[in-house]
């Protein structure tokens, strides 16, 4: 009797084995491409305020990469809380706890409301901010007349996040997506009246920019409630039930997961936020030059960043099964899979590196040759920096699918700061490479931190590690 059985286990084991991982590649890719494509659209409005903008002249992208600096400084660490929405909405759903599932959506946009109030009230000192760090007046003064419409979208953006986050974890994302497409044209519509004073409109330049952003996002944020409270299968979860009694414990567990996220995310941001001030101590043009192709960039990291919360979620599921397999399964699969588009991706902006910064230039372009052609040297050097960004945020959003965030927030000091910003700095300035040398530090820096994070993720699964179920850990 024995020898049969162990010659259909010895037959059937691989293939089982590798079905399971063409399950989980499946399964990650269905639920990473609806979020990736709404990542592309929410850089698509982006953008193309951005080549707006541009129109303007070369000030005024500087100034728009300026003000975006400021703004994104504070949208970064509500974007943190929110992120925590969804590995506590997946593990619930996972372990099929719908009213959890609702707590955790609910704690999130409280969270985002009581943050909202200093965070929007910074946005109108960020002239006198920019002045402070050294920047050039008049650019400074356009970009804060860029924050004065832009500043109000933070609140209404935090939403739209977690109400994504949520939708996300019930394995439904596409909603979020199609408000996002619809967005895209009614933003570009709206913001080229603002800034140029179409359509009746008055001409208000880059404060016309910040308002159709605010307003849109605005838009996006009361469609996503619609869309939460109306439809199925939303609806059953009553996302708006009791939604005046703030649950504290779960709050707690929220800002316990989530407060290192946004820290990770400041750290990393804080990098490329200090470049843009180093870029704009080098000069006008290698900061227009910067902000071209740190906005090609975002284009790419989008995809691995819809690809790293798929990857929470099917992470957060596994968590919530208490599948311990699966939890390891679901990270790999996610981190190959980013690896193997960044790569690819990669080919192509090296191709393409010399027209990329004319779609940004318009008809400006033929009076920038030194922007153009710093902008395609910086996106040439840029190719192994773009992958193990794809590779690092994929690996991170694992993690967080174990609230395991603590750690990985260290490792974003370490790598981005004592490695990233150090060797950025050292390569500018006193090895003369400016802003090439700026570009390199950040190739090192996301390097180191990839490592580390892949490393973390291998670690606890191999160990067996489990957290505790969402709302557990507080009582």
């Amino acid at each position: 009797m024995t020898m049969p059985v162990q010659q259909i286990s010895a037959e059937t084991l691989a293939p089982v084995h590798g079905s399971l991982w063409r399950a989980e590649i499946n399964a990650t890719v269905k639920l990473a491409l609806p979020i990736a494509l709404t990542q592309l659209g929410q850089v698509a409005m982006m953008t193309s305020d951005l080549m707006l903008v541009g129109h303007l002249g070369g000030n005024a992208i500087a100034a728009a990469a300026l003000a975006q600096t400021v703004l994104f400084a504070a949208f970064m660490i509500g974007m943190g809380i929110m992120s925590a929405v969804s590995p506590l909405a997946a593990q619930a759903y996972g372990a099929r706890e719908p009213r959890m599932v609702r707590r955790a959506l609910r704690v999130g946009l409280w969270a985002a409301a009581l943050l909202g109030i200093p965070m929007t009230a910074l946005q109108y000192r960020g002239e006198d901010i920019l002045l402070a760090l050294g920047q050039n007046a008049d650019t400074a003064q356009l970009a804060g007349r860029y924050l004065m419409g832009l500043g109000w979208c933070l609140v209404p953006g935090w939403w739209f996040i977690a109400l994504r986050g949520f939708m996300g974890a019930v394995n439904k994302p596409a909603p979020a997506l199609w408000i996002t497409l619809v967005a895209i044209p009614v933003n570009a519509l709206l913001a080229y009246a603002l800034i140029y004073g179409a359509f009746g409109f008055p001409t208000l330049d880059l404060l016309g920019a910040g308002v159709a952003t605010t307003t849109v996002n605005l838009g996006m944020c009361i469609a996503g409630f619609g869309v939460a409270y109306l439809q199925r299968p939303f609806r059953k979860f009553q996302v708006l039930g009791r939604f005046w009694r703030i649950d504290w414990r779960l709050m707690g567990e929220l800002i316990v997961v989530g407060a290192p996220i946004a820290g990770a995310f400041l750290l990393e941001y804080g990098m490329f936020a200090t470049a843009t001030i180093l870029m704009g101590w080098i000069g006008t043009t290698a900061l227009a030059a910067h902000q071209i192709a740190l906005q090609t960039a975002s284009v790419l990291f989008m995809v691995p960043f819809g690809i790293s919360m798929a990857a929470t979620v099917r992470v957060g599921h596994a968590v919530g099964r208490r599948d311990a397999a699966g939890m390891r399964r679901a990270g790999l699969a996610a981190i190959g899979l980013a690896a193997v588009f960044m790569n690819a991706m990669v080919v192509l902006i090296v191709a393409f590196r010399h027209m990329i910064p004319l779609i940004f230039l318009g008809a400006n372009a033929t009076d920038a040759g030194p922007t153009v052609a710093l902008a395609a040297t910086l996106l040439a050097f840029g190719s192994t920096f773009f992958i193990v960004d794809g590779v690092q945020t994929v690996a991170a959003g694992s993690l967080r699918g174990l609230n395991d965030t603590r750690i990985p927030m260290i490792f974003a000091a370490v790598s981005f700061w004592v490695i990233g910003f150090a060797t950025s700095y050292t390569l500018a300035f006193p090895a003369r490479l400016e802003a090439i040398g700026i570009w390199i530090g950040f190739t090192v820096g996301l390097g180191v931190y990839a490592l580390l994070l892949v490393w973390r993720f291998n670690l606890l699964t191999l160990r067996g590690y489990m957290p505790a179920a969402p709302g557990h850990a507080a009582q």
